[in-house]
C-alpha cells in the first residue's frame, strides 16, 4: 500500500520488526530505501556498506547517509548525491572529504558576480 508520496502507508515502520533474514535482503531493501531511505536505518550492517543500496537511500533521504558504513560515508559519489540534495548530509561524511575542492564547491558556492 502505497500513501502519498510514494511511501508505503506505515512508511519505515514495519522494518523495526522485520527479521534479521528480511533486513539482510538486498531486493527488498533496495526496492525500500528507493521509496523510504529512512528504511537504510533498519538495514542489515552488511547493506549499510553496499554502494548500490545507500546510493539510493541517499537520493530519497540525504541525510540517512548518517548510518551508512564508514567506507560508505568516505565514498566521494555518495557524499556529492547527498549533499547535491541537502548540504545537511555533509555533517555525517568523513572528515577527509571536508576539505574536498568539488565537495566544498557544492558547500559553499561562490556568489555570483553582479
Amino acid at each position: 500500500i502505497r500513501a502519498e508520496g510514494g511511501r508505503g502507508l506505515w512508511g519505515s515502520r514495519p522494518f523495526v520488526f522485520a527479521s534479521d533474514r528480511l533486513r539482510d535482503d538486498k531486493d527488498v531493501i533496495l526496492e525500500a530505501v528507493k521509496n523510504d531511505g529512512q528504511i537504510l536505518y533498519y538495514a542489515s550492517r552488511r547493506l549499510r556498506d553496499d554502494k548500490e543500496v545507500v546510493l539510493e537511500a541517499v537520493k530519497n533521504k540525504p541525510i540517512i547517509l548518517k548510518y551508512a558504513s564508514k567506507r560508505l560515508r568516505s565514498d566521494k559519489e555518495i557524499v556529492i548525491t547527498a549533499i547535491r540534495k541537502s548540504t545537511k548530509a555533509a555533517e555525517f561524511m568523513v572528515e577527509e572529504l571536508k576539505q574536498d575542492e568539488e565537495i566544498q564547491s557544492i558547500l559553499n558556492p561562490p556568489e555570483e558576480a553582479k
